[in-house]
């Protein structure tokens, strides 16, 4: 594996949403505005459904109040609920029905992630450091839908995630698993992602693991596959 297929492959995936500059207040946002990124201060965020052209938003420190007027916007088509993202309820998200990305950084109130499965046109996914999510079980029905999949942990607490069972057969193309630990360390659901082809994960299979990981996928990049990350 070259160094620059590496590069190139995770830059292609983890992809980062423009919203533009950072603004305090709705009204900061132009009327006619596509892209926007807004953190709320008190109920600064009043006013956002009225900007119908944005089809790319980063919403910081988003309560149940921001979120629900964000998924009043008809066209939005992708959404990066950044840090501090203290919404309980992701309900209102069946409304987004042109979304494509979702980001969600430390839900740290959200229980129930199953609204995202009725998102008909979710084609990336990226969770970071979701304490209340404990497993991946609820993602079964994204199978056939997700492109990109990101499970990660945050710089000072892991992600931890009992098993990749439930990814058996999916047919992303990248899956993210940083600041992760996986309890039965088992990396054989993934030899049955026929797509799969860009995979950035803490060390969380064996040498041996990842040596049969790469034998059964030739095509798949890693930096684990690469003898000098072993020293």
């Amino acid at each position: 594996m070259a160094v620059h297929d590496l590069g190139a492959l995770r830059e292609r995936y983890r992809q980062r949403l423009d919203g533009g500059p950072l603004v305090e207040s709705a009204g900061d946002i132009p009327d006619d505005a596509t892209h926007a990124h807004l953190q709320r201060v008190k109920t600064s965020h009043r006013g956002i459904g009225a900007r119908t052209g944005l089809r790319h938003l980063i919403a910081r420190a988003t309560n149940q109040a921001f979120l629900d007027e964000i998924c009043t916007l008809p066209d939005l088509e992708a959404l990066d609920l950044a840090w501090p993202m203290r919404a309980p309820y992701l309900a209102p998200l069946r409304n987004l029905k042109k979304l494509k990305y979702l980001g969600l950084a430390s839900p740290s109130k959200v229980t129930d992630f199953t609204p995202i499965l009725e998102l008909p046109d979710l084609e990336i996914l990226m969770i970071e450091n979701a304490q209340h999510m404990t497993d991946l079980e609820w993602m079964r029905p994204l199978r056939n839908r997700l492109r990109i999949l990101g499970v990660e942990g945050s710089v000072n607490k892991l992600q931890r995630i009992p098993s990749l069972a439930p990814l058996r057969g999916f047919a992303f193309e990248a899956l993210f698993l940083i600041s992760t630990k996986l309890a039965d360390k088992d990396p054989s659901p993934l030899f049955s992602c026929p797509n799969l082809r860009f995979l950035d994960t803490a060390r969380i299979f064996s040498w041996d693991d990842f040596d049969a990981l790469e034998r059964e996928m030739p095509n798949l990049v890693s930096h684990w596959f690469d003898p000098r990350q072993r020293y």
